[in-house]
């Protein structure tokens, strides 16, 4: 089967190899393995984790077996890569839950049946063991403390002054290093792959397996996603967009790779889905020469609603979305409107036979009652698709969207979401 370099590098997703030439012949062999780790520091991974997942995909789908690594053990350090201040130490319970939720969600990425069936390991398994005088003997004495204190995860914490870094973060370069060793010798892990932040720690497990068993391993890093202009990806006004469907709905992660900018969306596209050159050239000649249409904004959020939440969830997004976009709310759902009060709009909570005017003001949505009384006989609200004639109208269970929901509309654009507790 072909290497997936090239691939990787038509979609502009190579940073750095540690030896491009001996990986490309090492991967002249199918059924190569390698790994990328993912540390527990919140119940879910959020979209910038998308880049090194699918490169995962994208080496078993080339004919290699890939590990994801959740840091049941690292989880509990703290990596001080790209951060200018120490992390907090969470409880190790609530580490282990994250580790739970996380290692089912990488599972949804990769096929584990087959004949390049992918696993999911936690660190812990081979930590928790290790005893502190047999690491500091074994593991490292093999590192030089002149040479971390080159590596860019530390130098740039130690030019800060008053800040610096804890011996706990201090070590996390060597449990990385251990784990491609463990992960060497339990699975034939040759590989390992990572964000360009990670370089350094990954360099040094490289070095690692070199010293202790003699034998040769590869490193390879993806960028660090940045938007054209200049925002963090991944980051809204609302805050992180999730790859839980309870933290962040389909529907908002839908509309947030739709809206993504003309300058972006050709990259984004080779990033984030699995399309061929040629329809990633389509997409990019549609986003250039006729921008208005936003075809390539709609295919990249379908295609990757569709690869982190299923064809359901897609549906559901987009049955969402045209009909808030028309105005026609009857084909809505329940887990639709569910998705609403998560995070798809602004939404208030209502008593039964609440009058309109006052949930209206609650909503501020109304400066007064007097102003949404003018703004009901202006007939400028709608609610669950019929015209709101009466200003003295009142917010009832029994008329409600399946009992709950009443999905309010004022003027063209704005909505907002009553529900009942």
């Amino acid at each position: 089967m072909p290497s997936p370099i090239p691939d990787l590098e038509l979609r502009h997703l190579l940073a750095q190899i540690s030896d491009r030439e001996g990986l490309e012949s090492h991967l002249g062999q199918s059924g190569r393995s390698l790994y990328c780790g993912f540390d527990p520091t919140a119940p879910s991974l959020h979209i910038g984790s998308l880049v090194p997942l699918l490169t995962l995909r994208r080496f078993q789908l080339a004919g290699h077996s890939p590990i994801a690594l959740v840091g049941g053990a690292t989880g509990l350090i703290g990596d001080p890569s790209g951060r200018a201040d120490e992390r907090s130490l969470n409880d190790a319970d609530v580490v282990h839950s994250w580790v739970e939720r996380l290692s089912k969600q990488v599972s949804r990425f990769m096929d584990l049946d087959g004949s390049y069936a992918a696993q999911v390991v936690d660190n812990l398994e081979w930590t928790s063991s290790l005893d502190a005088l047999g690491f500091l003997r074994d593991i490292g004495k093999h590192f030089s403390v002149n040479a971390m204190m080159q590596r860019d995860s530390v130098k740039n914490r130690l030019g800060r002054e008053g800040e610096g870094i804890s011996y706990t973060e201090f070590s996390y370069m060597l449990l990385q290093a251990y784990d491609f060793l463990e992960l060497f010798r339990r699975h034939q892990c040759t590989i390992q792959v990572g964000g360009s932040d990670q370089w350094g720690n990954m360099v040094s497990g490289i070095d690692l397996i070199r010293r202790l068993d003699g034998q040769q391993a590869f490193v390879l890093t993806v960028p660090l996603i940045t938007r054209s202009d200049g925002l963090k990806f991944g980051k809204t006004a609302e805050g992180t967009i999730w790859l839980d469907s309870d933290m962040t709905s389909p529907y908002r992660f839908y509309q947030f790779w739709l809206n993504t900018s003309d300058e972006d969306v050709a990259s984004f596209l080779g990033y984030f889905t699995f399309l061929d050159s040629n329809d990633l050239a389509e997409a990019a000649s549609q986003a250039r020469d006729r921008p208005g249409e936003r075809a390539a904004q709609r295919l990249l959020a379908r295609e990757v609603t569709l690869l982190a939440h299923g064809h359901e969830a897609l549906s559901s997004a987009e049955r969402i979305t045209d009909a808030l976009f028309a105005g026609d709310v009857a084909d809505l759902k329940q887990e639709d409107l569910n998705q609403l009060r998560l995070d798809g709009m602004d939404s208030t909570s209502v008593t039964n036979e609440e009058e309109l005017l006052s949930a209206l003001v609650r909503a501020d949505l109304a400066k007064s009652r007097g102003a949404g009384r003018r703004l009901i006989d202006g007939k400028g609200v709608q609610m669950n698709g019929k015209l709101v004639e009466l200003p003295s109208q009142v917010l009832r269970r029994e008329q409600a969207l399946f009992g709950q929901y009443h999905l309010l509309r004022r003027g063209k654009k704005s909505w907002h979401l009553f529900f009942h507790e």
